[in-house]
This record gives structure tokens, C-alpha cells and sequence, in this order.
């Protein structure tokens, strides 16, 4: 009967990105590790028919640095070869900081994985959202989710975990516990 219940797979980038690099040491975006993409949405999937993987990032300052720009563009193109995986793309927001160096941030990126769950929930396009984040923000969505008679499973990291996030959610897992045979963790 797993087979026949329908899941999409909502992957918070930016929130993943830090959290594997501050987890187990990844020093650039996960260039190298679409194959950690591939094991993860089978991992998360678990025998049940996969309708989507929606991943919310945003591309790097060009003008900043041009081949780490063209290095993260190669990575959109690799994980949008994988079967079912959307990457959908957000703004970067530059900033002084305080101390007068330059800050990137992702802008729009939760907006548009908490409406394009939710949409998907009301068009009755899945049975479990699987949202890959530790971001206590999306709280309010899961519970209009699970309102819809959907249900919700959280994977996090310990270092971006929220309780408040996970006390609403049918299931969580720990991705500290489950990812250490597919991440190759980098030489210090």
C-alpha cells in the first residue's frame, strides 16, 4: 500500500546548504554531491510514489564571483536531471554588513516552497509533503496542510532544528543520523 500514497518532497536550499556544510564540513555548494540528492529523495520517498522534489534556492552574484556562479549553475543543471526534481529559483539579496563586508541572502525562497505546498495540498496533488528544512518559519503552512487532510514529515539537521516545527509534524528524521554513508565528508 505505500506505493500508492503520493509524496512531494519540498527542499529549503539555502537551509540544507548550511546545514550539510556546517554538519559534516562541506566547504562549497554540493557540487559534488547530486548523488546525495538521488539517495535522499529515494531515502525520504521509502517505496512511495514520488510525485515531485521542489528545491528553492537562488543563484549567486555573477559580477561577485564568476566561478562560483558557473560552478552552482552546473549544479541546477545536474539535479534537474534527476527524474521529478524541480529546482525553482529565488533573488539574492546583497548587503554591507556592519562590518562593511558583503552579505548574500536568499529572498523569497520560503514564500514560494510554503505556497507551492500548500497549492499542491489543495489541487490534492500529494498525500505526505516531505519538507527538508529546519526552518521553524513554515509552522503556519504545515498546519493549514495538515488541515487539508494532508499529512507532513520533517527531515532537519540538529543545527537548524526547531521544535516548534517539528511538534507539528506527523514524523521527523534526523538527517545527522541518516546521511553519514552517502556525505563524503571533506579533510580539514
Amino acid at each position: 500500500m505505500a506505493g500508492s500514497e503520493r509524496v512531494a518532497i519540498f527542499i529549503d536550499g539555502s537551509n540544507f546548504y548550511h546545514s550539510l556544510k556546517d554538519t559534516f564540513g562541506l566547504f562549497h555548494e554540493e557540487t559534488e554531491n547530486v548523488e546525495l540528492f538521488r539517495k535522499l529523495v529515494e531515502f525520504l520517498t521509502n517505496g512511495r510514489t514520488l510525485i515531485g522534489v521542489y528545491y528553492y534556492n537562488a543563484p549567486l552574484d555573477y559580477s561577485y564571483n564568476k566561478a562560483r556562479y558557473s560552478e552552482q549553475q552546473s549544479f541546477f543543471g545536474k539535479l534537474r536531471l534527476i527524474p521529478r526534481f524541480n529546482v525553482i529559483l529565488c533573488n539574492m539579496r546583497k548587503s554591507v554588513g556592519k562590518d562593511g563586508k558583503l552579505e548574500f541572502r536568499v529572498k523569497g525562497d520560503d514564500i514560494h516552497l510554503a505556497t507551492d505546498m500548500l497549492s499542491l495540498a489543495y489541487e490534492n496533488r500529494y498525500d505526505t509533503a516531505v519538507l527538508v528544512s529546519g526552518d521553524g518559519d513554515f509552522r503556519p503552512v504545515i498546519l493549514k496542510v495538515r488541515k487539508l487532510g494532508k499529512h507532513v514529515e520533517n527531515a532537519y539537521f540538529y543545527v537548524s532544528w526547531s521544535e516548534l516545527l517539528r511538534s507539528v509534524c506527523d514524523k521527523s528524521v534526523l538527517l545527522d543520523e541518516v546521511l553519514p554513508g552517502i556525505v563524503k565528508k571533506k579533510d580539514k
